[in-house]
């Protein structure tokens, strides 16, 4: 439920702002805020986790476990959790996957686990594993007490650069091991792409502030906010490495891609992470103003969830373009079918080739591609779609490459291990090659750069 201060001022009457006319505040009602942005996947009562823990077969080959990035061992936590231990089955998790709880909420289960699920071959109904992780995490996490303790001190020092699941998790793991560990974050709050990039109602009430809180009581972890590698007055790579034993790089991605189109500056146009970190950090949705016609361009998770928001906070028309078929997107079908029922219209196989408008954007001009032996090509069969906003989610790069490590494409490169080619350096996430986007690969990532972390800090 979302807090009274989200709705205290819905009802007020709309408000007109700078950027244009069309982009007003408060176009839905308090109720509609209510339940629109509301758990999209509420919790399972009691009666029906033990049905849902019933359908398992406990696979001794469980191709779950392998779609699993984490590895998760998934027929023991539910069997634990259908013998009445769902503890036991939260400590399983914990064991593989320290963010189970946030990865419970937004991992795309029906490509991972879920999809890989006998069930769901024999049956097309998989068993329902996110929300049976789920129960078991929020079991536990609701106690306010860690399951882990730290081994004894080592006397060594690690700095995280990043509080997002790849540099949390690392954090956690390192400490756990008895090491001191400082987490630098460039951003107000913790919590990374969980607090700034995922749609609100997939986790509402401050869960991913909950998660942090309740992982850092582990101890031996300090939190440093509101600082960015190589701005003045923070600090750089070397400093770092003179100040600690060790370096995990968790920086993410703060750069956009450019969509090369004319009109990109005009006002209107932002990017999509952008405006979804506003949206988590608004207080009061009814404040957040909205365009009656949003163009959404790209076909990730981002832009569905962009564009899904757009529609929840009262734009009566949202639209994404992507450039190939919808069969090709990255979104993952459940996805794509949230965005259809909540009214967005997905027009496949279009870019936009130029942004119209007086200063404010007003349209958005686009021609149809055509997949061929030579690759994609624009095609001359042109359409315009009208627009007073255009968020872009094609692809985010490294806002600032950091000094030392090796980049390709725009990102660091590492090896299986998370070590890159700099001197006590190591990185996980989404600012590596390795990365995809996602909470639970991430966290894979800075759970297994710590553990090669702490061998080299106990062996050299």
């Amino acid at each position: 439920m979302m807090p009274d201060s989200q709705l205290k001022r819905a009802a007020e009457p709309v408000a007109q702002t700078p950027f244009s006319p069309g982009i007003v505040s408060g176009r839905r009602t308090p109720d509609a805020y209510v339940e629109d942005f509301t758990d999209l996947s509420p919790p399972l009562d009691l009666h029906a986790v033990q049905v849902a823990a019933d359908r398992c077969y406990f696979c001794h080959d469980a191709p779950c476990v392998t779609a699993c990035p984490t590895g998760i061992d998934i027929p023991l936590f539910i069997r634990e959790i259908a013998t009445g231990m769902p503890e036991a089955a939260a400590r399983t998790i914990f064991d593989s996957n320290i963010l189970g709880g946030a990865c419970a909420r937004v991992c795309p289960t029906e490509t991972l686990c879920e999809g890989a699920c006998v069930r769901e071959a024999a049956e097309g109904q998989p068993v329902q594993i996110g929300l049976l992780q789920r129960h078991a995490t929020d079991t536990m996490m609701a106690r306010q007490s860690h399951p882990y303790t730290r081994a004894a001190d080592t006397g060594k020092s690690v700095a995280v650069v990043g509080a997002g699941p790849a540099g949390l998790a690392c954090a956690h793991r390192l400490a756990m091991k008895g090491h001191k560990v400082t987490i630098y974050d460039a951003r107000p709050k913790p919590g990374g792409l969980n607090e700034y990039g995922i749609a609100a109602y997939k986790m509402p009430d401050g869960f991913a502030q909950k998660e942090v809180d309740w992982l850092l009581q582990i101890g031996g972890i300090t939190l440093v906010e509101n600082w960015s590698l190589g701005r003045v007055g923070d600090g750089d790579l070397d400093g770092l490495r003179a100040d600690h034993d060790a370096v995990f790089l968790a920086i993410g991605l703060s750069g956009v891609r450019a969509l090369g189109a004319q009109g990109e500056d005009l006002e209107g146009v932002v990017s999509a992470t952008d405006f979804i970190a506003q949206l988590r950090q608004t207080r009061d949705l009814s404040q957040l103003p909205i365009g009656r016609d949003v163009v959404v361009i790209g076909g990730g998770m981002t832009a569905i969830d962009a564009a899904v928001q757009a529609k929840l906070l009262g734009a009566l028309n949202v639209t994404i373009l992507y450039r190939r078929t919808r069969a090709e997107m990255p979104a993952s079908g459940y996805e794509q079918e949230l965005a259809l029922s909540k009214g967005v219209r997905i027009i496949e196989n279009a870019v936009p080739v130029a942004l119209v408008g007086e200063g404010k954007l007003s349209a958005v001009e686009c021609a149809y591609t055509r997949s061929g032996p030579e690759g994609l090509t624009i095609t001359q069969d042109t359409f315009t779609v009208p627009a007073e906003q255009c968020f872009k989610a094609i692809g985010q790069v490294l806002g600032t490459l950091p000094e030392g490590p090796a980049v390709r494409g725009g990102k660091i490169v590492t090896d299986g291990a998370g070590r890159t080619d700099a001197t006590r350096v190591w990185a996980g996430g989404d600012c590596t090659h390795a990365g995809d986007d996602l909470t639970v690969t991430a966290v894979a990532q800075g759970r297994d750069a710590a553990e090669n972390i702490h061998t080299f800090l106990m062996e050299g």
